[in-house]
Protein backbone atom coordinates (compact mmCIF):
# COMPACT_ATOMS: atom_id res chain seq x y z
CA UNK A 1 0.00 0.00 0.00
CA UNK A 2 1.29 3.41 -0.98
CA UNK A 3 0.08 5.72 1.77
CA UNK A 4 -1.20 9.23 1.02
CA UNK A 5 1.02 11.94 2.48
CA UNK A 6 0.26 13.28 5.93
CA UNK A 7 -0.32 16.75 4.49
CA UNK A 8 -2.90 15.47 1.99
CA UNK A 9 -4.72 13.43 4.65
CA UNK A 10 -4.78 16.49 6.90
CA UNK A 11 -6.34 18.52 4.10
CA UNK A 12 -9.03 15.92 3.35
CA UNK A 13 -9.74 15.27 7.04
CA UNK A 14 -10.49 18.93 7.65
CA UNK A 15 -12.26 19.66 4.37
CA UNK A 16 -14.57 16.66 4.54
CA UNK A 17 -15.20 17.16 8.25
CA UNK A 18 -16.31 20.73 7.49
CA UNK A 19 -18.81 19.39 4.93
CA UNK A 20 -20.13 16.79 7.39
CA UNK A 21 -20.56 19.42 10.11
CA UNK A 22 -22.29 21.77 7.68
CA UNK A 23 -24.74 19.21 6.31
CA UNK A 24 -25.43 17.00 9.32
CA UNK A 25 -24.80 19.35 12.23
CA UNK A 26 -22.48 16.95 14.08
CA UNK A 27 -19.97 18.50 16.41
CA UNK A 28 -16.53 18.72 14.84
CA UNK A 29 -14.88 15.87 16.78
CA UNK A 30 -17.78 13.48 16.13
CA UNK A 31 -17.74 14.34 12.41
CA UNK A 32 -13.97 13.80 12.24
CA UNK A 33 -14.28 10.46 14.04
CA UNK A 34 -17.03 9.31 11.68
CA UNK A 35 -14.91 10.17 8.66
CA UNK A 36 -11.59 8.78 9.94
CA UNK A 37 -13.20 5.47 10.97
CA UNK A 38 -14.95 5.02 7.61
CA UNK A 39 -14.08 2.69 4.74
CA UNK A 40 -13.94 5.82 2.58
CA UNK A 41 -11.04 7.12 4.66
CA UNK A 42 -9.26 3.77 4.48
CA UNK A 43 -9.62 3.84 0.69
CA UNK A 44 -8.40 7.46 0.58
CA UNK A 45 -5.28 6.59 2.59
CA UNK A 46 -4.18 4.13 -0.12
CA UNK A 47 -2.85 6.17 -3.05
CA UNK A 48 -3.25 3.12 -5.31
CA UNK A 49 -7.05 3.56 -5.10
CA UNK A 50 -6.76 6.94 -6.83
CA UNK A 51 -9.19 8.78 -4.57
CA UNK A 52 -6.62 11.50 -3.98
CA UNK A 53 -7.39 12.75 -7.50
CA UNK A 54 -10.96 13.55 -6.40
CA UNK A 55 -11.76 16.81 -4.66
CA UNK A 56 -13.26 17.16 -1.20
CA UNK A 57 -16.83 17.25 -2.56
CA UNK A 58 -16.28 13.93 -4.29
CA UNK A 59 -14.77 12.35 -1.18
CA UNK A 60 -17.72 13.66 0.82
CA UNK A 61 -20.11 12.07 -1.72
CA UNK A 62 -18.30 8.75 -1.41
CA UNK A 63 -18.45 8.94 2.40
CA UNK A 64 -22.13 9.89 2.29
CA UNK A 65 -22.89 6.92 0.03
CA UNK A 66 -21.14 4.71 2.54
CA UNK A 67 -23.29 6.10 5.36
CA UNK A 68 -26.55 5.79 3.41
CA UNK A 69 -26.01 2.49 1.58
CA UNK A 70 -23.27 0.85 3.64
CA UNK A 71 -20.93 0.75 0.65
CA UNK A 72 -18.75 3.67 -0.51
CA UNK A 73 -18.45 2.02 -3.92
CA UNK A 74 -22.06 3.00 -4.66
CA UNK A 75 -20.89 6.56 -5.28
CA UNK A 76 -20.95 7.78 -8.87
CA UNK A 77 -17.32 8.85 -8.33
CA UNK A 78 -16.29 5.21 -8.03
CA UNK A 79 -18.84 3.53 -10.29
CA UNK A 80 -17.98 5.91 -13.11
Amino acid sequence: MNRLSTESLYYYDHAVTDLIVEKYGFDRMNALRKFVESDTHKMLEDVDNGLNSIGQDGIFDIWENEIVTGNPRNSVYIRG
